[in-house]
């Protein structure tokens, strides 16, 4: 009977709790959202299942969980801690960064540089989350963390947290990566509630053509006038613009489909599984974890909204106006939130093609997002 009481004590169901059955529910509820709803399913799918393997109990001492390595005091490392590993030393950001670069065309945003801007206002949230975190007694490095979240930018959120509060690293990945997700739901009523009928019919004129020698040149400039503005940003700037070199050199493009495809998937996996797994109910199911939430989708909201305003601010002083619904696109979602753009706008006129020009704000998103970043790596990273 003492074997049987022993075992029984050695099994999950003796050593679950409520806080795990709950985290279950949520990666549960993840993996629902990716596979019928069509939310991100290549970031949620992944991070889901991660919360529920986080989250299934095992007996002291045995190294399986993303925290048990030697610096615990466990006698080896377990392999999700090592994937883990490449999350909190900063490897798989840079990587995806690597990979979107290889994968994105910024023809929108070379033809008309005022796109910019667009991506420059939505920022607005990333800073004022900041602002408003350290109001509620986050210190400087966490309320940094918290307010990158504004960005939709999930790599970002990974790699600014991993560097200035790691222990909110799990939160703040988990709450960046369903931002994004909820992007086709989270940004449509701000359109309906700042912009005009009239406004949203307004009908743009197709982008200009942009030559290869732009193509080529916009990389590096972008990367050297991004490195001397923050010299933070040099990574995640530098393997974005590496990856859309690759691009369009027009003589690497084995390496670019590599980037674009083997790395850029095989980081994806291996970031948004961590990120799920290092959920354990012990460190996530906090007072403090649903406050980085709260903050998380505040500083979304305002970044949308900052966007839609400032379009709308351009066009009191533009003689051919913009449809300031592509200022909500100036967050780092990428493509998502250029694609509501296009939908919202064909709700209203399906003559109405805004997705050529709604990327434009929303390639500029990541890098202001990333520039944002290296900002707080520069003034905070000590």
């Amino acid at each position: 009977m003492d074997t049987i009481i022993q075992l029984f004590n050695n099994t999950g169901f003796a050593n679950i709790t409520l806080d795990n059955f709950i985290m279950v529910i949520i990666g549960a509820v993840a993996i629902y959202l990716a596979i019928v709803k069509h939310y991100e399913p290549l970031l949620l799918l992944p991070i889901g299942f991660g919360v529920i393997l986080g989250n299934m109990p095992y007996m002291q001492g045995l190294p399986i969980g993303v925290y048990d390595n030697l610096s615990s005091g466990n006698p080896q490392n377990s392999v999700f801690s090592l994937f883990y590993w490449g999350v909190t030393a900063g490897i798989f950001p840079p990587l995806i960064f690597l990979g979107i670069g290889s994968i994105t065309d910024f023809s929108a945003l070379i033809s008309s540089p005022k796109s910019i801007l667009l991506g420059g206002a939505a920022q607005i949230g990333i800073f004022l989350t900041f602002i408003i975190a350290l109001a509620l007694g986050f210190d400087y490095h966490e309320a940094a963390s918290i307010g990158i979240i504004g960005g939709a930018d999930g790599p970002t959120s990974i790699f600014l947290s991993s560097i200035l509060a790691p222990k909110l690293l799990g939160p703040i990945a988990i709450a960046a990566y369903s931002y994004m997700a909820l992007v086709p739901v989270i940004q449509p009523p701000f359109m309906k509630l700042l912009i005009s009928k009239k406004e949203i019919l307004i009908k743009m004129k197709a982008p200009r053509k942009v030559t290869k020698r732009e193509k080529i040149l916009f990389p590096i400039i972008t990367f050297i006038v991004a490195s001397l503005i923050a010299p933070g940003s040099i990574t995640l700037i530098g393997m974005l613009m590496l990856g859309n070199l690759l691009k369009e050199s027009g003589v690497t493009d084995r390496l670019a489909r590599t980037a674009g495809n083997a790395v850029l998937d095989t980081a994806t996996i291996l970031l948004s599984f961590a990120v799920g797994a290092s959920t354990q109910a012990s460190t996530f199911v906090t007072k403090e974890s649903l406050l980085i939430f709260s903050l998380g989708l505040g500083s979304f909201c305002m970044a949308t909204m900052g966007g839609l305003l400032f379009a709308k601010f351009m066009n009191l002083f533009l003689k051919e106006k913009i449809n300031p619904l592509i200022g909500a696109s100036g967050v780092s979602a990428v493509p998502d939130s250029a694609r509501v753009v296009h939908n919202f706008a064909q709700e209203y006129d399906k003559t109405n093609f805004l997705l050529s020009h709604a990327m434009g704000p929303n390639v500029a998103g990541v890098i202001g997002s990333a520039i944002a970043a290296g900002v707080f790596i520069s003034l905070f990273a000590r």
